[in-house]
Parts: C-alpha cells; sequence; structure tokens
C-alpha cells in the first residue's frame, strides 16, 4: 500500500478507468429516470421538466453535503504517502457518523419547505406537484448516498478505485432494471408507478448500494466502522476542509439554480430541453472526473512524500488524457446529434429547443476536461480556501452577469450555456495560473 507512486499511463489509468465507470454511473442513475419519465405515456413534458428541478436541487444538496469525500480522500493519502497510515484509524467513522447525522437533519428540514423550494425554481401547477412527489421519495437516500460517498472517499484515499466501480456498477445495473420495472411496470404483476417508481428505483439502488459499501469497508480496508472518542487529530482540518469546498459547492449550485430557474421561467418545453443538456454534460463531468479523481488521490500521496517534480508532471498527464477524452466523446455525441434527443423526448418542441443548444454542451468539453482535472489535484493538495474562493467569483463575476446579459436580450436557453462557457473558461484559467505559480519552480 506505500510502494512508490508511478504516473506512468499504465498506473494513471489503472485508477482512472474504474474511476470513470465509477462516476458515470451516479449520472447513469439520473439520465436513466430522465429518458424512461420523458418516454411515459402521460404528461411526459411535465414529467421531465419535474424529475430536471428535483433532480438538480437533489444534486445541489448532495454534492454541498458529500465535499467530505475529497476531504476524506485528500488526507487518507497524505497519511498514506507519509506512512502514518495508523495515525488516522478512527477517523472515517467519526466522519461517516457525522455525515449521517447532518444529511437526517437536512432531509427532515428540506420536507418541512418541499412546496416553498420548488416555487422558487419557477414550478407551478402539475410540474410543482410532480417535483413535490419526486422529492420526497428521493430525498429519503440523503443518507445513504453520504454514506456511500464517505467509504469511496476512503478507497480513493488508499488509491484503490476497484471496489467503489464495483458497486457503482451493480447499484447503476439495478436502478435501470427498477425503473423500467417500477415506472411502466408490469401487467398482472406491478401496477405503474410513473414518476414515483423512477423516485423508488434510485432509493433501492442506494439502499443495496450501502450495503455493498459496508462490507467492503470492513473487509478491504484497514479501518473499522466503530466509533471512538476522542475525536481523531485531524478531524478539525477535515471538517474545516470540507465547510470550505461546501461552500464552494453552494456557489456552484448557484448557478445550477439560476439556470433551471431561468429555464423554467422559459416555459415547459425550455426547462424539459434544459435537464436533457444538463444531464448530458453532467454524464460528461463525470466521466472525465475519472481523471480528475487521479489528481485529487495521487497529488494528495505526492504531497505527502514531498515529490513536487512527479506532481507537475501528473498534471501535464493527465491535462492532455481528459481533453483527449472530452474530445472524442463530444465528437461522438456529434455524429448522434439526433439520436441522443430522440433517447429523452418525443416532442418537437422539445427537441427543436435541445438541439439549438446541445452544441454549445459539446464544444465547451475540453475547457471543463481542463477544470475537472486541476478540481481533483487542488483538492487532493487540500487548497480548499482556493477553490471556495474560484467558484464564488467564477458563479457571481462570471456566470450570473452573463446569464442577466443574456436574459436582458431574450437569448432565453442560450444566455444559461453561454454563462455555463464563460463559468467554465474562468474556473479553468485561473486554477491553471495558480498551479503553475506555485508549483512550476519546485518542478526544476
Amino acid at each position: 500500500m506505500n510502494k512508490k507512486t508511478t504516473i506512468s499511463f499504465k498506473a494513471i489509468n489503472k485508477l482512472a478507468i474504474p474511476a470513470i465507470i465509477s462516476g458515470i454511473a451516479e449520472p447513469l442513475l439520473s439520465i436513466t429516470d430522465t429518458a424512461i419519465v420523458g418516454n411515459i405515456q402521460q404528461h411526459p413534458t411535465e414529467a421531465l421538466a419535474a424529475v430536471g428541478i428535483a433532480g438538480s436541487f437533489i444534486s445541489a444538496l448532495v454534492w454541498i453535503l458529500a465535499q467530505t469525500r475529497s476531504a476524506i480522500s485528500a488526507t487518507v493519502a497524505k497519511y498514506l504517502g507519509a506512512k502514518k497510515l495508523h495515525e488516522i484509524e478512527t477517523l472515517p467513522a467519526q466522519i461517516i457518523g457525522i455525515n449521517i447525522i447532518v444529511s437526517v437533519v437536512i432531509y427532515l428540514v428540506s420536507l418541512l419547505f418541499v412546496n416553498q423550494i420548488f416555487q422558487l425554481y419557477n414550478a407551478e401547477g402539475l410540474i410543482l406537484s410532480y417535483s413535490v412527489e419526486y422529492f420526497k421519495i428521493r430525498a429519503v437516500g440523503f443518507p445513504l448516498t453520504l454514506f456511500i460517498f464517505s467509504v469511496f472517499g476512503v478507497f480513493r484515499g488508499l488509491q484503490n478505485t476497484f471496489w467503489p466501480m464495483v458497486i457503482s456498477i451493480i447499484g447503476a445495473a439495478l436502478n435501470i432494471v427498477l425503473d423500467i420495472v417500477l415506472v411502466y411496470g408490469i401487467e398482472g404483476f406491478i401496477n405503474p408507478m410513473h414518476i414515483a417508481g423512477a423516485a423508488w428505483a434510485s432509493v433501492i439502488s442506494q439502499g443495496v448500494m450501502v450495503i455493498l459499501a459496508l462490507i467492503l469497508l470492513l473487509k478491504k480496508t484497514p479501518f473499522k466502522l466503530k466509533i471512538q472518542f476522542p475525536f481523531n487529530k485531524e478531524i478539525k482540518n477535515l471538517l474545516a476542509i470540507s465547510l470550505n469546498l461546501a461552500i464552494r459547492a453552494a456557489a456552484l449550485n448557484v448557478a445550477l439554480y439560476l439556470a433551471n430557474s431561468y429555464a423554467t421561467k422559459y416555459g415547459d418545453n425550455y426547462i424539459a430541453a434544459q435537464t436533457i443538456a444538463f444531464q448530458i454534460w453532467l454524464f460528461f463531468a463525470f466521466f472525465i472526473d475519472g481523471y480528475a479523481s487521479v489528481g485529487n488521490i495521487v497529488s494528495g500521496k505526492l504531497l505527502g512524500e514531498k515529490n513536487y517534480k512527479k506532481l507537475w508532471r501528473l498534471s501535464i498527464k493527465l491535462s492532455k488524457y481528459s481533453i483527449t477524452i472530452a474530445i472524442s466523446l463530444a465528437f461522438v455525441c456529434g455524429i448522434l446529434y439526433i439520436q441522443i434527443g430522440e433517447l429523452f423526448s418525443q416532442e418537437m418542441e422539445v427537441l427543436t429547443s435541445f438541439y439549438s443548444i446541445f452544441w454549445i454542451v459539446l464544444i465547451m468539453q475540453p475547457i471543463n476536461a481542463v477544470a475537472f482535472v486541476f478540481d481533483g489535484i487542488f483538492k487532493g493538495l487540500a487548497e480548499a480556501t482556493i477553490l471556495r474562493n474560484l467558484l464564488l467569483g467564477a458563479t457571481f463575476l462570471g456566470f450570473t452577469p452573463v446569464l442577466l446579459i443574456g436574459d436582458y436580450f431574450n437569448l432565453k436557453l442560450y444566455a444559461v450555456w453561454i454563462a455555463f462557457t464563460v463559468w467554465m473558461l474562468i474556473r479553468s484559467g485561473v486554477l491553471v495560473v495558480i498551479f503553475r505559480r506555485k508549483y512550476l519552480h519546485k518542478n526544476t
């Protein structure tokens, strides 16, 4: 476990490929919900819009709360590199316990204000009703998701992406089967549950993933799930990193909220199209995040080893690999432009809106690749303050003004995706500049 860190093509992809498979399992759950719900017979446009709105809010909460995954990964990796893993043996159980308590509180509070929350997204009528119905069920999975992410953080810190991949594959496969069965039903056996069926499919799948994660944590890592006191010496630092990353995630989700809120304001067809476009953007993000995860995993260990030369080389290689992947994905989606839209909806007005802006989603992928890779590296280096301040600046000085200007000129979904592009340009450019200033001289 403490062998010398290598950053060869083989070594990087040994971590990256399982991380990619594991990463895309999460958006696959949402994409499956989106595709299946978008093709139901009863009010498909409203159902698709509701899943997009509710799913966006759920993602917002999960991303904010789940930032301890990166903090755990960075901390475990640093101690692994320093060969002092025994000093944090009580840490994972303690942070998992804190995560579960916080997620339960958030779940209960969000249920009290669920109608008001989705009204803030400009949802009304049937879309509001569907959003509330879907959320009340899916939100049961908050504590489950946080437990899974925490365990994944432990494995990543130990330079192991294989077992998270196994758990994710099983969860995604089960979700797809349950989605079809519960949404559409089986004649004579199971009545169609429509949008509620999609929500229950996700929750059941998450429950199975929790059981697998628990078993593998106990069998495949040196850590136990027994909470012991006093708190580990790293708990304060880990919570501080998590808080900064949570503020960062909150800023990120302000952008996502504004995007969905404005799309909903433009009309049902626009928010339905926005839902499709964003799910594909998210799929790309999690796919590319496989290499960002390597940055998160390996940079923390290299920091523990104080090996700055390899850290520099790691950033170059990960950037090249992720940009290549991003361009390849964009090229494939460009060829399948029409078929991708028809996979999610048969409504011509929805498809017209989607096709009009999908090209922007595709051309921004190389920019995203650079941003996500350096995001992962900075998380591994525990540079949470830099990431926090950058997201605040990119959201409130980049994304928001561009969106408001675009809305003023009635650009509608064009405004949303131009704002996203500016947002990602700021994130990628600033991180590259800061990384060069901090580590270029240490590379020589």
